[in-house]
């Protein structure tokens, strides 16, 4: 079968699974065809498809560069807020850095608002738009319109988000704990992203974000449209969604002239899989016809059906580690184990411990499921999933 008859198939296939007909069909195939198109005047006009982008200004100092390689480190607003800060300290004053010095002052003018919206009361202050990170790790919830998205959230954390039949419910970043093992993992709802109701913070939401869950709900017949529409609205927002994980967190994306730039590594969620005949069918049609190759699960909000292998898919891709703490002569304290990410050290369980333990440390005891019980390692030594650590200073 060659590829334009498996391309048919599977545009037939998310027809029938949209309850379409054969014009519908058609209209999918129309919907490709002008994708392909518009990439092809994009590669005409930018040159073999390759994507411009702002030069990096000139003579950024090595003070400058620290500072941003530590705001781009930095989960914690208030910690993103002082690398802000650092940043504008630091940069070069000259012309070819007004554009992003005037960025930097606009975005500390508005995470502090942000950050200040809580403490001036309902009658001068909104809601805050910015969550600070709880938990092994954030992972925002993202989607267009009537995806099913808070009844996702509210099913996964036992939150008590409005919940109704028409777009547009979710107003403010809801955020919920996901219980996995003895680990949490935090969701924030987003609100539904659409031209229709453009979300002015989105971007500064989504900064401090490990993860996002790509919400969709693949038996709508708009839901091609509505998925690149919101990749559009990101791409404006300098918001990139990538299938690639490799353990790893969001990173901003160094080397393409924005400091702001933000990688999310992203998982699908397809949801209302309890009205599909065919859920896995339907993902590898919405593949082919958007090019978007994200890991999926299907999952339904309605039946729970697929529920219960989103913790374990999570916690698996970000790579987290759990490590417990013990005192000399005392067991293991096994209720709630600090959280780090694959690669990381003992001394930055001791960093978790106390900021001031890291500098103190002289060595530490390690008990893992594999190695000998108790053994003498240093501050640099990797620790893994399970282990029980002693500190000694």
């Amino acid at each position: 079968m060659g590829p334009h008859s498996q391309g048919n198939r599977n545009q037939d296939q998310l027809a029938r699974r949209t309850g379409s007909s054969a014009p519908e069909s058609r209209a999918i195939h129309a919907i490709r065809d002008s994708i392909l198109n518009r990439a092809r005047v994009a590669a005409d006009t930018n040159g073999a498809g390759i994507e411009t982008v702002d030069p990096v200004p000139a003579n950024l100092s090595p003070e400058y560069k620290a500072a941003e390689a530590a705001f781009r480190k930095a989960r914690d607003p208030r910690d993103r807020l002082d690398g802000l800060r650092e940043m504008l300290r630091t940069i070069p004053k000259h012309k070819g850095t007004d554009h992003l010095q005037a960025d930097i002052k606009s975005r500390i003018k508005e995470l502090s608002e942000e950050l200040e919206a809580p403490k001036k009361g309902p009658a001068r202050g909104g809601v805050s738009h910015v969550v600070r990170p709880e938990g092994a790790a954030q992972l925002v919830l993202i989607g267009p319109p009537n995806s099913g998205k808070s009844s996702l959230h509210a099913r996964l954390t036992g939150s008590s988000a409005h919940i109704a039949p028409y777009p547009f419910t979710t107003q403010h970043p809801e955020p919920g704990m996901m219980t996995y093992e003895d680990i949490h993992l935090q969701l924030v709802d987003l609100p539904a992203v659409s031209p229709e109701h453009p979300v002015p913070w989105l971007a500064s939401a989504l900064q401090t974000a490990d993860a996002c869950l790509l919400v969709v709900d693949l038996g709508e017949s708009s839901c091609v449209e509505a998925v690149r529409a919101v990749h559009a609205i990101l791409r404006e927002k300098h918001v990139t969604l990538t299938g690639r994980w490799e353990a790893a967190p969001a990173s901003a994306e160094p080397g393409n002239g924005d400091p702001f730039a933000l990688r999310l590594p992203a998982l699908m969620l397809a949801n209302k899989a309890d009205l599909a005949a065919d859920e896995a069918a339907d993902v590898e049609a919405f593949r082919e016809l958007t090019g978007f190759n994200y890991p999926a699960l299907a999952v339904s909000a309605q039946t729970g059906e697929g529920l219960a292998e989103v913790g374990a898919w999570l916690f698996g891709h970000l790579g987290i580690v759990r490590v417990y703490t013990k005192s000399p002569g005392k067991p293991a304290e096994k209720e709630r184990p600090f959280t780090l990410r694959r690669g990381q050290t003992i001394e930055d369980v001791a960093r978790l411990v106390h900021k001031d333990l890291a500098h103190s440390l002289k060595y530490a005891r390690v008990w893992s499921r594999s190695g000998i019980p108790g053994q003498h390692v240093g501050r640099e030594h990797a620790v893994a999933d399970g282990d029980v650590v002693e500190l000694h200073t």
